[in-house]
């Protein structure tokens, strides 16, 4: 999938539980850096500090029980990425950006999830999963207010049941993929935080943690070694540690500041417009 040759460099950064907006203005800060040329290829592990129910950038905010988020001390943010909503606790999230000239960009959003799957199915046989799958067919069009109830194309399925769920923008020459790796815990109890009907049993029987696929629990620390480990092997990559520039960290509280913290950005009704880049 990528060039022979000498393995390519990227730069990987673990980081430190944050807020939600927190983390979706990193993500995007470093998709801008990586876009336009100012760091290099990077995949970003992060856990929520405190958990955190994230919308998909079009969703509408109104399917949300903010009072429910509120009274468990829960965040609300709005990602930079489509899809449905995703309650972030006890898992482990990721976050890959890449100049769109990139060999695993190529192809369009879906022929790129197809490839960075392969890194996520790696770190999963790393951890002894071995009946992963790239989801092949289409959602239903009956899709629901929870993601991990339907899986999209190329996302990560064991048995049928969604376990790695992921959502990719691109936006002035680069990409943004992150998604959500539970770990342990009820896959369900995003339900108690929506207001559109959501039933926990239906979210159970089409989504699992790693602890269920396993029968064991998983660390956070185990998790991302595993994914590291995966895209390492799956691209023939050298990952390097590294951490935020100055121009990143600025742009982080710009973004958070400006956008992911904001109503505006949030609650607004429909979500953005399809055509607005980031």
């Amino acid at each position: 999938m990528m060039a022979e040759g000498s393995p390519s460099i990227w730069r990987l950064i673990r980081s430190a539980p944050a807020d939600g907006a927190t983390q979706m203005a990193t993500d995007e800060a470093i998709w801008r850096a990586v876009a336009e040329g100012l760091s290099p290829p990077t995949l970003r592990l992060y856990a929520w500090d405190p958990p955190c129910l994230s919308l998909g950038r079009h969703q509408r905010a109104d399917e949300v029980n903010r009072e429910a988020l509120a009274a468990a001390g829960y965040g609300l943010v709005r990602r930079p990425t489509g899809g449905r909503a995703i309650l972030h606790i006890d898992e482990l999230t990721y976050a890959v950006a890449l100049p769109l000239t990139h060999p695993l960009a190529s192809g369009g959003v879906l022929e790129s999830c197809r490839n960075i799957s392969a890194g996520l199915l790696a770190a999963l046989e790393s951890l002894g999963v071995r009946e992963a799958d790239a989801h092949q067919q289409k959602p239903s069009p009956e899709v629901g207010p929870v993601c991990f109830e339907t899986p999209g194309e190329f996302e990560i399925v064991v048995g049928g049941r969604k376990l790695i769920g992921s959502a990719q923008a691109r936006g002035r020459g680069g990409l943004l993929q992150h998604g959500a790796f539970p770990l342990t815990g009820d896959i369900a109890r995003i339900c108690a935080f929506l207001v559109v009907p959501a039933d926990p049993a239906r979210v159970r029987a089409r989504a699992a943690t790693l602890a269920e696929v396993l029968g064991r629990e998983v660390s956070w620390e185990e998790a991302a070694d595993a994914v590291a480990t995966g895209f390492a092997r799956a691209f023939g990559l050298r990952l390097e540690w590294g951490a935020l520039s100055s121009w990143e960290m600025e742009m982080v509280r710009r973004l958070r500041e400006e956008k992911y913290a904001t109503a505006e950005w949030t609650l607004r009704e429909k979500g953005p417009n399809k055509e607005e880049n980031p």
